[in-house]
């Protein structure tokens, strides 16, 4: 689900900022943005993300400036790995797409982490550590609230969706129960048609108007759609991980839908009707679907 969430903090020895941006995603996928200095403080940092994140794409932010002391060096050093990674990378480019140009230092040296301080090369001591968990735990708090928020509006577009294919269903319902006679009298011509001059035995003819039957009635297709939708509603209303649940609810609902498109034709104005009506509600499964991704 959606979500943003910064946390600034002044500590004694500097400037903390924790950020945390969430988007939608079929699982959960974690990108660290933080200082070299900060490697040793992702494994619990990831570990508290899990406990409250279980679904969506998330990129968490640490960036912490140090306060200048007096008497201590803080002269700029280069980050010279990373210089000559990326003086490799631009020249393996440029050999393989046939560029001729050379690399522009001042471009290199603008790029985030390439020119460092020596006064921040220091690890950060357990304090800035418990800080730095502390400040994630506030970020994902307002993370929680805004994302609370659009979930409002989700499960209220969701819940009018489920509404609109209750809808569809019944006008596909009144359309199916007015077609029975033509079900009839298509059963009637198949029959008539298989005992033109021969004898047929009871056997087939009642296989015959078994098959023909299944392939021409919906009814069964339209109760396990409805069925579906309420279980939908039922869903979103429930506690916990949901989102992964709903993708499955929805496959259903839309192999109901494919089914019951396949079981229209050949209906005339009443089969097209249903078409229409059929086609209506997949464009409604699918919107509840893209919406899905935003649950977890």
């Amino acid at each position: 689900m959606t979500g943003f969430a910064r946390v600034s903090r002044s500590l004694p020895s500097g400037e903390l900022t924790l950020t945390i941006k969430t988007v939608n995603h079929r699982g959960l996928d974690l990108h660290f943005h933080m200082p070299p200095d900060f490697d040793s403080v992702e494994p619990a940092l990831r570990a508290a993300i899990r406990r409250r994140i279980v679904r969506g794409h998330a990129q968490i932010q640490v960036s912490y400036k140090k306060h200048a002391v007096a008497g201590e060096e803080a002269a700029a050093v280069i980050n010279e790995p990373m210089l000559r990674a990326w003086l490799d990378s631009f020249r393996d480019v440029a050999a393989r797409f046939g560029i001729e140009s050379k690399p522009d230092l001042n471009q290199a040296l603008r790029l985030p982490g390439m020119i460092e301080s020596r006064a921040s090369a220091a690890e950060p001591d357990a304090a800035l550590e418990t800080e730095t968990l502390s400040a994630a735990a506030e970020a994902l708090d307002e993370l929680d609230r805004f994302r609370l928020r659009e979930g409002a509006s989700i499960d209220a577009e969701l819940r009018s969706r489920i509404a609109s294919i209750h809808e569809i269903v019944g006008k596909m319902e009144q359309i199916r129960s007015r077609a029975l006679p033509y079900f009839h009298r298509r059963l009637q011509d198949r029959l008539a048609e298989l005992l033109n001059g021969a004898h047929i035995e009871p056997a087939r003819l009642a296989q015959e108007a078994a098959l023909i039957a299944e392939r021409s009635d919906i009814s069964e297709e339209l109760v396990r759609l409805k069925t579906h939708a309420d279980q939908t509603g039922v869903l979103i209303s429930s506690e916990g991980e949901t989102g992964k649940k709903l993708d499955f609810l929805l496959q259903e609902m839309n192999r109901e839908s494919n089914t019951t498109l396949s079981k229209t034709g050949g209906l005339g104005d009443q089969g097209l009707a249903l078409t229409d009506l059929g086609l209506a509600a997949k464009a409604e499964i699918d919107r509840i679907r893209e919406q899905s991704l935003n649950i977890e």
